[in-house]
């Protein structure tokens, strides 16, 4: 009995020991999780896959490293490497998530297409066999070469690079890449050849100087004329499904003109694409066809036509013989809560205007929700967007009088446009926004180019100075106008001609926090045609795997693509015949 009655005595002082023991292992697991699920975001990916960083084109990067006192201390990386060969119109972008670690792509005007170590500077990948960019031969303009101008785009879901290139040839032609991102390799099917697409396009008047959009599985494309408005060129969107490059589809300004000519391209809701045209010639009153107006494009891309899916000014056809573009800055899209109608997109003018528009009705041709002068021409830049604690704010550069604005929409009823700073600055960059949390420590950044040649950056409620441009090792060359650069990890990147410069702040690298997003808006029903298939290219070139060379690449004699010709209607209303507009100056 006794030693039956210490058995049970045992087994009980067992299971009481049991019973502490597993609310230790619980508690020790949830700290574990606890602590697990704090790491979770450092190791989370960080990515620029698009110019100004997010389809709103707002330019808005979070993250917590940028506090104006790291910002202040900004210096450059001289140990990063950054060495490429070309001219660079594009904003870079940063990749992580492939086997080769995180990585900085940049295209250039010489058609080569570069992925960095994002660390080092070295080369992961390059590509400089798209084929010879264009030195001569075009009707007008003032970049030379004309290559890869506009920003390119990347889809993380099949990691693809996506990019338009120029090549030179017997005709001249726009090609529409995709590559791999991970390696540099061109993907079956592409590239697309736009003059053979079936659209009716013409490569040879048009120029790719916006950035690409990639919305919902289609990849679009805007493009605008050359410098001195010569030929027929038009306004184009041109779409490329990217899980099936022979099916395209394209929009075009009725009348010639009306270039999509901002450096940020194409915006998004997340379901409608937006664009701002220029000026369109042999127009009557009376008569729009597609110049100095907020477009609203449907997928594919289509256009309904109806005065809820565009917006042009009572008097956009005295801007059209003013050659005073309503598409003087790319369309950025903004929220400010409170303000009706709060849903809106801006359109920075040549006429020196600013105006905002109800993204959700246009209006056709009418007044817009509100309209401010604000004292400046804008030509071809980004603007930028943010909102702190005390209020939404819009900047940009104006042109003529050297100096980066800040204006505040207030939420009101209609809103208002006022004044809240402004700074002199030598330079022509486009600019871009930092905050640590979405909302506080705005700092807006933006590069001396073709100026002084530095970084600068500025309090977002206040103007005041940030970051001054640092010392000789700041100074940096080879700056183009409209460019901007773009944040990832603690980290500034500014991709200029033959070299990418690398910023970063002191105290470590920490993750931004994901960036929001605008809400999308809704779409009118409207018929959608059916898209244009497009022949496949039969040359898709080989990747290089060599080494950067500080040599000028001699491309391959034959790399233009070619694609047997075909006979479609165009997805666009017919153009009226009308006369060739003599050049302008």
């Amino acid at each position: 009995m006794l030693d039956s009655n210490a058995a049970r005595c045992s087994r009980r002082s067992a299971v009481s020991h049991r019973k502490p023991m597993k609310r230790l292992i619980f508690f020790s697991s949830l700290i574990i999780i606890l602590l697990w699920t704090a790491v979770l975001p450092t190791n989370a990916q960080v990515n620029v896959t698009q110019e100004h960083n997010n389809l709103s084109r707002d330019g808005l990067y979070i993250d917590s490293a940028f506090t104006p006192s790291n910002a202040a201390n900004l210096t450059r990386d001289t140990n990063f490497s950054g060495t490429i060969v070309g001219n660079v119109h594009a904003q870079p972008l940063y990749i992580e998530g492939g086997p080769n670690g995180p990585m900085v792509i940049v295209a250039t005007a010489s058609n080569n297409v570069y992925a960095l170590n994002a660390t080092t500077g070295t080369v992961i990948w390059q590509r400089t066999d798209i084929g010879p960019a264009v030195t001569s031969g075009l009707p007008c303009g003032n970049i030379n070469p004309v290559g890869i101008i506009g920003t390119p785009v990347v889809d993380l879901a099949s990691r693809s690079l996506f990019f338009d290139a120029l090549i030179s040839g017997n005709p001249i032609k726009h090609f529409i890449y995709s590559l791999n991102v991970d390696t540099g390799a061109t993907h079956a099917g592409w590239p697309v050849d736009v003059n053979n697409a079936g659209l009716g396009f013409t490569s040879l008047a048009q120029e790719d100087r916006g950035a690409m959009a990639l919305v919902n599985g289609i990849v679009y494309v805007p493009y605008s004329g050359y410098a001195g408005d010569c030929g027929d060129y038009h306004g184009w969107v041109v779409g490329v499904h990217i899980d099936n490059p022979s099916v395209v589809g394209g929009w075009a300004t009725d009348a010639t003109g009306g270039g999509i000519w901002g450096h940020s391209g194409v915006a998004s809701d997340g379901t409608n694409m937006f664009v701002i045209t220029g000026n369109t010639f042999n127009t009557s009153p009376g008569n729009w066809m597609g110049g100095e107006a907020i477009v609203r494009l449907q997928a594919g891309p289509t256009f309904t036509g109806n005065p809820t899916d565009f917006w042009a000014p009572a008097n956009w056809h005295d801007l059209d013989v003013g050659d005073t573009d309503l598409g003087g800055c790319s369309a950025i899209l903004i929220d400010v809560p409170g303000a009706t109608p709060s849903q809106l997109v801006l359109a920075l003018g040549k006429d020196g205007n600013a105006y905002l528009v109800n993204r959700n009705n246009l209006g056709g041709v009418a007044g817009p929700v509100i309209s401010a002068g604000v004292d400046g021409t804008m030509r071809g830049q980004s603007s930028a967007t943010y909102t702190t604690a005390q209020g939404t704010y819009f900047v940009f550069r104006a042109e003529d009088s050297n100096q980066i604005k800040g204006y505040k929409i207030t939420p009101a009823n209609p809103p208002t446009i006022t004044f809240a700073w402004n700074v002199s600055q030598n330079g022509k960059g486009s600019p871009w926004v930092t905050t640590t949390d979405g909302t506080n420590n705005a700092i807006v950044w933006v590069v001396g180019a073709q100026g002084d040649n530095r970084l600068h950056g500025y309090d977002g409620d206040t103007g005041n100075v940030v970051f001054a441009g640092g010392g000789n090792n700041e100074l940096m060359t080879g700056t183009r106008k409209w460019n901007s650069g773009m944040v990832a990890r603690g980290s500034i990147y500014v991709a200029n001609d033959n070299k990418v410069y690398k910023f970063n702040v002191s105290g470590g690298t920490p993750t931004p926090t994901p960036t929001p997003t605008v809400t999308p808006t809704a779409t009118p029903v409207s018929p959608t045609p059916t898209p244009t298939a497009t022949p496949i290219p039969t040359v898709t070139p080989t990747p290089t795997a060599t080494p950067i060379s500080t040599a000028t690449p001699t491309p391959s004699p034959s790399m233009t693509p070619t694609a047997t010709p075909r006979v479609t209607p165009r997805p666009h209303p017919t153009r009226r015949p009308r006369p060739t507009p003599p050049p302008r100056p």
